[in-house]
C-alpha cells in the first residue's frame, strides 16, 4: 500500500494517461469538467479494449454553463457508460478516478488541458484499501442515486459531510506553520480558524487568486476574507509564474490536505467534494518545495481601496458600492 503525488503542471497529464492505459478491469471517473482530448481518447480506448468504464460528469455550472456536453456526446457515441452526477447536490465538484478497485486518484484538477499545462494543481494517488474503497463506494452510491454516509470516522474528507470539520481540525492542530493555496477565501468559519491560528503564533502563508479572477457574485466575500487576514498581518500573495487552481492546506511540514474543496460555504454545504489528508514524507517533501518555490515567485496582493478600485472597476461597475469604498473618489 502506498500513496504518491502528482503536481501540475510539472508532471503533466502523463501519469494519469499511463494509469488509464494500464487499467485492466474497471474505471470509475467522476469529474467536474472533462474536456482534454487526450484524456477523452484514453478513456474511449480503455472501453474498446474491454475495461468497464463508468463516467459521471457535472451537468452544468451554477450559472447554467454546460461544459461537458460535447464530451458526454463523444463518450456516449463510443459506447462508454456515462451519466450526469448526482442531482441531490447543487453540483458535483469532486474530481476522482478509481482504477481496477486498486488505486484511487483524488484531485484538485479538472481534466481540462489548461489544468495540465497552466495551473498549479495536485492529485494524490492512493492504493490504501480503505481509501480506495471509500471513493468507489461513494461513486457507486452517486451512480445509483442512493445515499452515501461518510460518517465521523471516514478516512477521507467529504462534502457534504465532514469537510468543514476536518479542515478546521487541521488548522487548529497547527503549532508552527500553516500554508494555504486556494482560489477562494469566503467561508467565515475557515477564516475564523485561520485567524485563531495566527493569534496563537502560527506562521501563516496565504496564496490566492487576484480579486479580478473572482466571480462577481462572490467578490464581496472573497475580497473581505483576504482583507481580514491581511489586516491582521497575514501575508497574502498571488502567483505570478503560474495560475492558481489548487486547494491545499499544509500544517507544520507534517500533514497536508489536498482535494477539490474551495474555502467557500457552497463547497461545504451543498456540493459533492472530496479531499484526502496525507502525512507521507515523500509527498510532504515535494509539497514543501513546491510551496516555497511558488511563494518566492509570487507577489504580495495589494488589497488597498485604491488598488481594488483600479483593478476591479473595469469588470465591476459597482465596485465602489460593493466594497464600501465610495469615499475614495472624493480624495
Amino acid at each position: 500500500m502506498s500513496r504518491s503525488i502528482i503536481i501540475l503542471p510539472d508532471d503533466s497529464a502523463q501519469p494519469l494517461l499511463n494509469a488509464i492505459v494500464n487499467a485492466r478491469s474497471s474505471l470509475r471517473i467522476k469529474m467536474f469538467v472533462f474536456s482534454d482530448p487526450e484524456m477523452i481518447e484514453a478513456v474511449i480506448t480503455a472501453h474498446k479494449r474491454g475495461v468497464k468504464v463508468r463516467v459521471m460528469l457535472n451537468p452544468e455550472r451554477r450559472d447554467g454553463q454546460k461544459e461537458n456536453d460535447e464530451t458526454r456526446k463523444r463518450l456516449d457515441e463510443a459506447g462508454v457508460d456515462v451519466k450526469d452526477s448526482n442531482p441531490h447536490f447543487d453540483l458535483t465538484h469532486e474530481k476522482s478516478m478509481v482504477i481496477d478497485d486498486a488505486a484511487a486518484f483524488i484531485e484538485s484538477l479538472n481534466w481540462e488541458t489548461r489544468n495540465f499545462t497552466e495551473t498549479r494543481d495536485y492529485a494524490v494517488v492512493t492504493s490504501h484499501r480503505h481509501e480506495v474503497d471509500e471513493v468507489a463506494q461513494c461513486f457507486d452510491a452517486d451512480w445509483e442515486r442512493t445515499k452515501f454516509v461518510s460518517g465521523d470516522h471516514s478516512h477521507l474528507i467529504w462534502c457534504t459531510g465532514n469537510g468543514r470539520q476536518r479542515l478546521c481540525q487541521l488548522i487548529d492542530s497547527a503549532k508552527h506553520s500553516l500554508w494555504l493555496q486556494n482560489e477562494r477565501y469566503q467561508d467565515p468559519v475557515i477564516i475564523e480558524h485561520v485567524v485563531r491560528a495566527w493569534r496563537r503564533g502560527v506562521k501563516i502563508h496565504v496564496m490566492a487568486r487576484p480579486p479580478h479572477k473572482l466571480k462577481k457574485d462572490k467578490l464581496v466575500e472573497g475580497v473581505s476574507g483576504l482583507r481580514i487576514l491581511q489586516d491582521l498581518g497575514v501575508p497574502v500573495r498571488k502567483l505570478k509564474h503560474i495560475k492558481l487552481h489548487a486547494k491545499l492546506l499544509f500544517a507544520d511540514d507534517a500533514r497536508a490536505i489536498i482535494g477539490s474543496i474551495n474555502f467557500a460555504p457552497g463547497s461545504f454545504d451543498s456540493r459533492r467534494e472530496l479531499a484526502i489528508e496525507v502525512d507521507d514524507e515523500p509527498i510532504l517533501k515535494r509539497i514543501r518545495k513546491t510551496l516555497h518555490d511558488d511563494w518566492e515567485k509570487g507577489k504580495l496582493l495589494d488589497l488597498s481601496d485604491q488598488a481594488l478600485l483600479e483593478e476591479l472597476q473595469a469588470t465591476d461597475p459597482n465596485v465602489v458600492e460593493d466594497l464600501g469604498i465610495d469615499n475614495l473618489r472624493e480624495k
